[in-house]
């Protein structure tokens, strides 16, 4: 499952250095300010988080602009990054409602309609 839309990638347009703490925010949907104030902590506690910020930033690719095009498809990818399988149920689940729900209207159009129920009777 690695896709460009499941990649983590360094985000530039939103970044303030070198765009990884924006990128990391953007593949786990938490606001980047949370990720750059526990990046601010964790290099005043321990200081090697810096060295891996820099090596991110030069290893890590630019992210695609054309990547996302809804805020809607943006918060979809980032629940398949945290959770493929919840995700793929809650698509299984939508699409038995839709499912139901047309078999609910094929219903109401073939028993409401006589021509159509014999049309149908005399095909089988």
């Amino acid at each position: 499952m690695n896709t460009p839309r499941t990649t983590l990638y360094r985000d530039k347009v939103n970044g303030k250095v070198m765009g990884v703490c924006a990128g990391i925010a953007d593949y786990t949907g938490v606001n980047a300010l949370w990720v750059r104030l526990a990046m601010i902590v964790l290099v005043l506690a321990q200081g090697w988080p810096l060295l891996a910020y820099f090596i991110a930033g030069i290893l890590l690719n630019k992210k695609p602009p054309h990547l996302y095009t809804a805020p809607d498809e943006t918060q979809y990818w980032q629940r398949v990054r945290q959770s493929p399988k919840r995700t793929a149920r809650e698509i299984r689940a939508r699409m038995k409602d839709i499912d139901r729900r047309l078999a609910d209207v094929e219903t109401y159009y073939v028993s409401a309609n006589p021509r159509l129920s014999q049309e149908i009777e005399q095909l089988r």
